[in-house]
């Protein structure tokens, strides 16, 4: 018996973590197909005859995939991409399945590398498989929270995701069977000429046949996904190319009658999306070498919300349209707006809140708000220390101490132990100058020692060094 309310349906396979989806949500933008308006926001690289996958789409349900490496514990902002255009499609009606590769990640993909992925160590895979599977979790649930406001009502049933390990299948394939399964209807020339093989071949370190045998099981991935849940559709990144077009040639070849030419019968389509880069080409998500990260632990909500609120100029418009449920005639009017007065930096403000109530939710907006107004407004004697921990936890400017610690210690020499100043010295130079606040006042003793009556809300201090460098102590 399936869970409904406000008109929206859910199957009784919902994830506990789901919560029995109680929402009323349209499919997105149904006055346009679902191609062109994956096309109008950017998502869109490649893709497998256009003209019959609209047609299939718009003629009834079908179920999507979309391959998920489990190399890391957590998702980036660069799977926003990927995984926004399969909410799309969820959005739609259509049944979505982020698969996890719990076994293809213990050999490792090559596309898109110029040198031999390192092997994982099978606890690290399993470990992330299970925290990716939450996480894509939490991200759906949290999605359709936001969609809920954004688009109009409708009758469209919206399943949850159907997170799959492609391990389930993989470890008990023999080779026998993986031989007359995949390799009688894999060609050897065709592999060769794949961009990820052909790339490692010329190359001076060549292609282990570990890599090589990738995007055969890959392919295997698409054709069980195929026969045993009726997949049709592959998404994947634009380095995902070779591997999705020997998916859907294996389908097409497995489908065709004996004796019939092969692709007579065409039952597999893929789609990729752009791999984003910034204006400037850096890649996107990327920021000293660290990605953004979707879970919170490994980036902070406020972190999280910044890395959008930085958005240049020459990006945003691109971002508004991928990364938020908008209207396109809303980001145009935005964007109208912003050419005329980008000072006021008004289209980045509101991509922040968009993505960051998408990813973490209102109460994640709302910390991330907090943590920016304590961080860079000058008026915080109304702060409190409750709410503040709650809108900075996880950020690296936040110190939860004992009062023996702080209490009655130099602040100069708070300054050196926070990392603010490099040294007790450069502390004190900076007090001469000007440059070091305490709760945003400027220090004028170097021998200054802080007290309880410099507390604000009987546990916080703001210590500042510059504009830039803040640590914000708190009592335990």
């Amino acid at each position: 018996m399936s869970t409904a309310r406000h008109g929206l349906s859910f199957s009784p396979t919902t994830y506990a973590r789901w919560n029995p989806l109680r929402r009323h949500c349209r499919s997105f933008h149904l006055r346009a197909g679902l191609l062109e308006d994956l096309r109008a926001r950017g998502f869109v690289a490649d893709i497998t005859r256009p003209a019959q996958l609209e047609s299939e789409v718009q003629k009834q349900p079908q179920t999507v995939y979309l391959g998920v490496d489990p190399t890391a514990r957590s998702l980036h902002v660069g799977h926003l991409v990927p995984f926004l255009c399969l909410l799309h499609f969820q959005l739609r009606g259509h049944q979505i399945i982020p698969l996890i590769g719990g076994a293809t990640g213990l050999i490792g993909d090559p596309s898109g590398r110029s040198t031999e992925r390192p092997l994982s160590a099978r606890e690290t895979i399993e470990y992330n498989v299970g925290q990716l599977t939450q996480g894509i979790n939490k991200f759906f649930a949290r999605a359709m929270d936001y969609a809920e406001k954004r688009l109009p009502p409708s009758n469209t049933r919206i399943a949850p995701p159907n997170i799959q390990n492609n391990l389930t299948w993989l470890k008990d394939l023999n080779l026998l069977e993986f031989l007359r399964t995949v390799g009688f209807h894999s060609r050897v020339n065709t592999m060769l000429a794949r961009d990820s093989v052909s790339a490692r071949l010329a190359s001076q370190q060549g292609i282990s046949f570990t890599e090589f045998t990738y995007q055969l099981l890959q392919a295997y991935d698409f054709l069980t996904l195929h026969r045993t849940l009726g997949c049709t559709i592959q998404l994947g990144g634009s380095d995902q190319w070779g591997n999705i077009i020997a998916g859907v040639e294996l389908i097409n070849r497995a489908n065709s009658a004996p004796g019939s030419p092969e692709g007579a019968i065409e039952k597999g389509f893929g789609i990729t999306t752009p791999l984003l880069t910034t204006a400037s080409g850096q890649k996107f998500g990327k920021s000293a070498g660290n990605a953004v990260s979707l879970n919170e632990k490994d980036t902070s909500v406020f972190d999280f919300y910044q890395f959008f609120l930085r958005s240049s100029d020459a990006d945003i418009g691109r971002y508004l349209k991928m990364f938020t449920l908008l209207p396109l005639e809303q980001v145009e009017s935005v964007m109208k707006a912003h050419i005329e007065t980008p000072e006021t930096r008004a289209a980045q403000r509101l991509l922040a809140e968009e993505v960051t109530e998408l990813v973490h939710g209102k109460d994640g907006l709302a910390r991330a708000q907090l943590a920016t107004k304590i961080l860079y407004e000058r008026d915080i004697s109304a702060a409190r220390a409750n709410d503040v921990v709650a809108a900075l936890r996880g950020n690296p400017v936040l110190h939860l101490c004992d009062a023996s610690e702080v209490l009655e210690v130099p602040l100069t020499k708070l300054a050196a132990t926070f990392r603010l100043t490099a040294s007790n010295s450069a502390a004190r130079q900076l007090v001469t100058s000007k440059g070091y606040y305490l709760n945003n006042v400027p220090v004028s003793d170097v021998h200054q020692k802080l007290s309880s009556a410099d507390l604000i809300d009987g546990r916080l201090a703001f210590l500042r060094a510059g504009s830039q460098k803040v640590a914000v102590v708190v009592l335990k």
